[in-house]
C-alpha cells in the first residue's frame, strides 16, 4: 500500500497534468512581457551565427586593370566590340608580323614558347591551340630534320604578296603621314624606333627605314652620341600644315565649333540661359590652336596649351588607319607632342569628339565622327580593307575556301 502511494506521488510531480482552465490573456512572449530572447535562461552558444570564411564569396576589388572607362549609360557597344576583336586576333596579327621577318617565314615549333610575346599568346599556353583557330593562315609540318615547324599556308603567302603591293601603291601617302608627324613634333625630329614601334598604326611598311633614303629632300637620319637613330625633317611644307579640323571647318563650320568644349567658369548671379552659356563657352573655345604650331613654347597649364594638345591628338588620330590609338601609342609620342600625364582626363572632358573605350589602365581613344552608328569606319584605307578581309579568311575552315574563291 505504501509503495503504491509513493509511486503515485512521483508520477504527479514528474508528469503534472495540464491545467483545466486556460489563461484568457496568454502572453505570446514565453519569456515574459519585459524579456527578450537574449535574456533567456537557455544557452545559445551552440548556434552558428557566422558564415565560415571558406563559404563566403569574396567580391573581387575593381582595379584600373579591370574597371571600364565608361559607365553603363555612356557605353558605345560597337566601339567596345572593336577592342574585343583586337584581342581575338592578337595572335593572328602578332604572329603574321613575326613570321614575316623570319627566314623562309618559318619557326621551329619547339621555339614558339620562347617567343610567346612576339607571337601574341599567353605564357604557358600551347601555341597549337592558337594555330588551329586559323587553318587558312598557319600550318605546321615536319621538316627533314625530324622537327615540327610553323609557317604560313600557300594561300597566306599569296595574301602577303597582295598586301605588299598595296603598301607599295600607298607609299606617297605614307611619306606624307611621316612628314606631318615630324612637322607636329616639338623639335621636328622623332626617333626611328618610335616610328617603327607604331608603324602598323599609320600603315607604314616594315622596311620604311630603308625607304627613307629615297627621299633626301624630306628626311634626314641623324645618329646621336648614344647611338640612337633619329629621323629629322629637312623641309617644311606649308601645304601639309593644314589639320583635318581646318579642312572640316571649310565644309561644316558649325560642326567644328561643336567639336570641343572649354567652358567658362561664371557665377550663378549672371543668370545665363542655355543659349547664352553656349555662346560664352564658344568665345573660350575659339580660335583653336593649330597642331602644327610650336606647342613647346606654350605655358604648360594654360588654356592655349590644352587646346593645342587636344588639337594634336585629334590630328594624330586622323592620320591613323583606324582613327583610333591605344594609351601605349600615345605615350610613345609624349615628349615629341608636349603631352602631359593628364592626357586621359583631358580626353575624357571632350566626349563630343573622343570616345575612350576599354579599361582605365589599357584604354583606346576613338575619333567618334570617323565611325557610323554601327561602329564601321566611314572612309577606309585600302590597307585596312585588306586587313578586314584577312580577318574573314582567318575565321574560315579549309572547306569554305573553294566557295569563297568561286564567289570572288
Amino acid at each position: 500500500m505504501a509503495r503504491r502511494l509513493l509511486s503515485r506521488i512521483k508520477t504527479l510531480f514528474l508528469f503534472p497534468s495540464p491545467p483545466l482552465l486556460t489563461n484568457p490573456n496568454p502572453n505570446p512572449n514565453p519569456f515574459g512581457p519585459n524579456q527578450t530572447f537574449l535574456s533567456s535562461q537557455f544557452s545559445t552558444s551552440f548556434l552558428v551565427t557566422k558564415t565560415p570564411k571558406k563559404l563566403k564569396k569574396r567580391k573581387k576589388k575593381e582595379s584600373p586593370r579591370t574597371r571600364l572607362v565608361q559607365s553603363e549609360p555612356n557605353l558605345i557597344p560597337p566601339l567596345e566590340r572593336l577592342i574585343d576583336r583586337d584581342a581575338f586576333f592578337r595572335f593572328l596579327i602578332k604572329s603574321k608580323e613575326f613570321l614575316s621577318k623570319q627566314p623562309q617565314h618559318v619557326l621551329r615549333l619547339d621555339d614558339a614558347g620562347k617567343f610567346y610575346r612576339e607571337l601574341g599568346f599567353p605564357r604557358g599556353r600551347k601555341v597549337a591551340r592558337f594555330i588551329q583557330r586559323h587553318p587558312l593562315i598557319f600550318e605546321t609540318y615536319r621538316h627533314s630534320d625530324g622537327k615540327m615547324w610553323l609557317g604560313f599556308t600557300e594561300f597566306m603567302e599569296e595574301l602577303l604578296r597582295e598586301e605588299r603591293a598595296i603598301m607599295d601603291s600607298m607609299e606617297v601617302d605614307r611619306v606624307a603621314k611621316v612628314r606631318k608627324l615630324l612637322m607636329m613634333s616639338a623639335k621636328k625630329r622623332i626617333p626611328l624606333s618610335k616610328i617603327y614601334h607604331c608603324r602598323l598604326l599609320f600603315g607604314i611598311p616594315e622596311d620604311f627605314r630603308d625607304r627613307v633614303a629615297k627621299y633626301p629632300d624630306f628626311f634626314r637620319i641623324v645618329v646621336e652620341d648614344d647611338g640612337k637613330r633619329v629621323l629629322e625633317l629637312v623641309n617644311w611644307d606649308q601645304t601639309l600644315a593644314v589639320s583635318a579640323l581646318e579642312k572640316e571647318f571649310l565644309v561644316d563650320e558649325e560642326k567644328v565649333k561643336r567639336a570641343f568644349k572649354f567652358p567658362v567658369k561664371h557665377g550663378k548671379d549672371l543668370d545665363l540661359d542655355e543659349d547664352d552659356t553656349r555662346k560664352l563657352n564658344l568665345l573660350n573655345t575659339l580660335p583653336l590652336v593649330s597642331p602644327y604650331s610650336d606647342g613647346s613654347k606654350l605655358d604648360l597649364w594654360t588654356l592655349e596649351a590644352e587646346k593645342y594638345r587636344v588639337g594634336v591628338l585629334h590630328e594624330l588620330l586622323s592620320l591613323t588607319l583606324e582613327k583610333r590609338a591605344s594609351i601605349h601609342h600615345i605615350v610613345e609620342f609624349k615628349e615629341e607632342f608636349s603631352l602631359t600625364k593628364h592626357t586621359y582626363q583631358m580626353l575624357f572632358k571632350q566626349p563630343r569628339t573622343f570616345y575612350l573605350a576599354g579599361t582605365e589602365m589599357n584604354w583606346v581613344v576613338f575619333l567618334k565622327d570617323a565611325f557610323d552608328e554601327n561602329g564601321v569606319l566611314i572612309n577606309k584605307d585600302p590597307q585596312l580593307v585588306f586587313t578586314e578581309k584577312l580577318y574573314e579568311y582567318a575565321q574560315m575552315q579549309k572547306s569554305e575556301l573553294d566557295s569563297v574563291i568561286r564567289r570572288n
